[in-house]
């Protein structure tokens, strides 16, 4: 498949898609994030992938989302349309772990597409923000409720009332991102965890994920027993029964993915 404004390559086991506007520092575009969600569905339905890293470029991630595009709507227009939000949240959605790969500008919508990856590696040369208050307007693709539930509300709140950035280091001690890296690391270090992640049970990887994902939709006690059927159902999957003899065996287990 051919795109226009973002690049898709396979690395062993795992999808690279890249945001591709290096012209206007890979700002949201309808057409962009339509074709990311294009993107995301081709990685997930090939069975050979099983893990995808989401990135931009040295310079942005991606700055926000198209000014341009966005200046002239009116109300009925965005909501009526539901500008970008079905298509951009297809990334929380995919089943297969999405990691986001961030060096330069994160601002904006760019900020809230790393959030809905599952996690994010950075480059020390990253910037993380919120600025639609410097433009009228307040976070529109979870910037809001996804950073507090990221760093806190304290500097959710400062972030999005001031439009300050916030750094690297500072995203990984607040607990937005997994892990800072140096720049030229950046791409081996998101896909080498990829494809670590895809060499696993496919069916243990689903199953983490989902259960990582519902601590934030509910109370704990209900997530730990949610977590606690997981746990039991996997004791009927095959790749159990493997992974567990291969450790006894002290061999790499060979997962079947099911």
């Amino acid at each position: 498949m051919t795109y226009e404004t973002i690049l898709y390559q396979v690395h062993e086991r795992a999808a690279l898609i890249t945001l591709n506007r290096p012209d206007v520092l890979n700002a949201l575009s309808a057409p962009l994030i339509g074709e990311l969600a294009q993107a995301v569905d081709h990685a997930e339905r090939d069975d050979a992938l099983g893990a995808i890293v989401l990135t931009g470029n040295e310079k942005a991630f991606a700055a926000g989302a198209d000014i341009g595009q966005m200046k002239d709507q009116s109300f009925t227009d965005t909501y009526m349309g539901n500008f970008l939000h079905d298509e951009a949240e297809r990334i929380e959605r995919c089943r297969k772990p999405v990691i986001a790969a961030v060096a330069g500008y994160a601002l904006g919508g760019g900020c809230e597409l790393a959030m809905m990856c599952d996690f994010i590696v950075a480059a020390r040369s990253a910037r993380f923000g919120q600025p639609e208050i410097k433009l009228g307007t307040i976070p529109g693709l979870g910037g809001t409720q996804r950073l507090t539930r990221a760093v806190g509300k304290a500097k959710a709140m400062e972030m999005c009332l001031t439009g300050r950035m916030m750094d690297a280091d500072e995203a990984e001690r607040s607990g937005l991102v997994a892990r800072v890296v140096a720049n030229d690391q950046l791409l081996d270090t998101a896909l080498t965890a990829a494809n670590q992640i895809a060499g696993y049970s496919r069916v243990a990887v689903y199953l983490a994920k989902e259960s990582v994902s519902r601590a934030f939709e509910t109370t704990l006690l209900e997530g730990l027993r949610f977590e606690k059927r997981l746990f039991h159902a996997t004791f009927a999957t095959a790749d159990q029964k493997e992974g567990m003899e291969a450790f006894m065996d002290k061999r790499e287990p060979r997962f079947e993915n099911r």
